[in-house]
Formats: structure tokens, sequence, C-alpha cells
């Protein structure tokens, strides 16, 4: 019994480590840009870009704006500016993933990760996401640090 708990411990922390936070600043994205495909779209080259969404956050939880529309083939550069006194980050996803990924955040609240559809921001600071909307439908984002997204700090991107 004591074996398969710690067992399942260690599994979790290897499976979350990919999801995770940290109080370590984050590398410098334009340094080393993954190139990832998802179920939303897929990692966006700067060179490419057709649209930019400036985005707020604050510590009120909220984005502003809270909801976006693009066209399906557009790539956005999302700037993010964090108008807040402590971290906020965006992180662009399908609803049930994001719900997840903020379930696992809040036990495990210093986990590290960087994604190219993430951007970490400290406060005062801008971030960034260039991302490629390749499939058209309804997705969101959300600030996952630990309650923000259940405080209602989430949006919602329209893809047509």
């Amino acid at each position: 019994m004591k074996r398969a708990l710690i067992a399942g411990m260690m599994l979790a922390v290897a499976v979350s480590a990919a999801y995770g936070h940290g109080k370590k600043k984050h590398e410098d994205k334009a340094a080393s840009i993954d190139m990832v495909e998802t179920e939303f779209g897929m990692t966006g080259d700067p060179k490419n870009v057709t649209k930019t969404v400036n985005l707020g956050m604050s510590d009120e939880m909220q984005f502003s704006p809270d909801a976006i529309t693009v066209k399906k083939g557009d790539t956005v550069r999302f700037v993010v500016k964090n108008n807040g006194e402590t971290l906020h980050e965006m992180v662009i996803g399908r609803t049930e993933d994001l719900v997840k990924h903020a379930a696992l955040m809040q036990k495990f609240p210093e986990m590290e990760h960087a994604d190219p559809f993430m951007a970490h921001v400290e406060p005062g600071a801008d971030g960034e996401i260039v991302w490629t909307f390749s499939k058209a439908g309804n997705f969101e984002f959300g600030c996952l640090i630990p309650g923000h997204f259940e405080a209602g700090m989430r949006g919602t991107i329209a893809v047509h």
C-alpha cells in the first residue's frame, strides 16, 4: 500500500512537471520556441502575424478583453500586460484541458512549464504569445496561477 502511494506520487510529479510553474523566471521564449500543434492551433511564426491583440490582466482576476474573435488561419500576436501586483499568466486551450490544468496547479503550485501557448507575466511587465489558429472552434484562455482561474480569470476565443 505504501509503495503504491509513493509510486503514485512520483508519477503525479513526473506528469505534472510538464504543466508547472515555480517562482523562477521562465526562459525567454524567443530564444527557444517549441513548435507545437494542438487541438486549438499551433505555434505561430512571428513573421506571419496577421492580427495583434493587446490583453490586460488585473488583480481583480480579469482579462481585458475577455472575448476575442479571430479567423481560421490567423496568426495572432497576443501582447499580454500584467497591470496587477501579482504574477499572472495567459494560457490558451480547450476548456476541459484548462480545467484539468488549473486543478493540477492547485495541487502542485511550484511546477515549472513553458509552452508556446502560455505567457507568464510578472507584475507591471508584458508577455507575448504568437499562435496560429489553424482549426475552427470555441476555445478559452485563463490564468492558471492557483486560485485565479477559479476566481473567474478566463476568457474566450471564437475561431471562425
